[in-house]
């Protein structure tokens, strides 16, 4: 045998041994293509521990990534967090999401380019608090149509937005693309716009926003560059953890995640619950054990309804102490 030989037997030794070695604290899983190939699905793989499953925009195929890489890039648009494909359950329970008191009265409204968003108030005149609602990655479908209507029978004005100019997706590749043809600065300037329309047709004394997913990190984004919010709701939403961008929110924040999530880990929720304390900027955040990402979405295969339903029960709660 060569030297070459003896040199590349030796280092196989080296890793395996020092793999081994990690074995206990460590799980280590091939990388996402091969487990693609062995017939995993896209949306399923698994990263080895301390690696975050995000989907490449260019292509839809799947990456692990170290977490202080994953922020960034998704902020350039190179990522965004992986999901499964929209699974529409004609069953459902989403009698979870409890109605209020308010008879509802609906419209559509355009209010931003070619964006129209989906206005629910209350059918009785008065004065009430808004809500910007923000949707998941697959746009304004029936379900956030749905939690508009519920959320507004509480006594609130909840506009929920069209970040996708009407346009829906139902499978992941469907939402990357509908994803990959706007930018930030479109969103941000689209939710701006839907609160100036509430603020300038209605005159609420106080308002909040809520997302979930893709619009749970939108909902973030708005109290980053609006000062007229009041109280922000995040449903496992892409995190801000750096204090000096988080020091503009001067309100309170109400952090909904699941332990299970990929994407948007414990370990990150902690840092931004940490970040937020270090602020003195009053939070509520919540870690629910045993489920995924998505598991607030009746339509989806992740969907947990006790989860679910005590989650909705301490976002009217929130809603209702800080604008009401």
């Amino acid at each position: 045998m060569n030297h070459s030989g003896i040199i590349i037997i030796f280092l196989s030794i080296i890793i395996v041994t020092l793999q081994l070695g990690n074995a206990e604290a460590i799980a280590y899983f091939p990388p996402p293509l091969k487990q693609i190939n062995e017939g995993v699905e896209p949306t399923k793989v698994t990263c080895t521990e301390g690696l975050e499953l995000v989907m490449k925009i260019s292509n839809g195929k799947p990456a692990c990534l170290q977490p202080s890489s994953v922020s960034k890039l998704i902020e350039r648009g190179w990522a965004m967090h992986i999901l499964p494909d929209y699974n529409k359950n004609q069953n459902n329970n989403s009698e979870v999401f409890t109605l209020g008191e308010f008879s509802v009265e609906t419209e559509d409204v355009n209010y931003f380019q070619n964006s129209k968003g989906y206005l629910a108030r209350p059918s009785m005149d008065g004065q009430y608090p808004a809500v910007i609602m923000i949707h998941e990655w697959w746009g304004l479908n029936d379900n956030i149509r749905d939690m508009a209507k519920k959320l507004a029978s509480h006594g609130y004005i909840v506009f929920a937005v069209d970040l996708y100019d009407g346009q829906l997706a139902t499978t992941s590749d469907e939402a990357r693309e509908l994803m990959s043809s706007f930018d930030s600065q479109y969103w941000n300037e689209n939710m701006n716009f839907a609160s100036s329309y509430v603020q300038e047709k209605y005159a609420p004394e106080k308002m909040g926003s809520v997302g979930w997913c893709f619009g749970g990190g939108q909902s973030l984004n708005l109290a980053l560059s609006n000062d007229d919010i009041d109280a922000t709701v995040i449903y496992y939403g892409q995190l801000v953890t750096e204090k000096e961008r988080l020091s503009v929110i001067n309100w309170p924040i109400l952090g909904i995640f699941a332990e299970l999530d990929q994407g948007i880990p414990p370990k990150s929720v902690k840092e931004f619950e940490s970040a937020l304390n270090e602020l003195e900027i009053p939070n509520d955040i919540y870690i629910y054990p045993d489920v995924n990402h998505a598991f607030a979405n009746p339509s989806g295969e992740r969907y947990a309804p006790e989860e679910s339903m005590d989650a909705w029960q301490k976002t009217i709660e929130f809603l209702e102490i800080n604008l009401k």
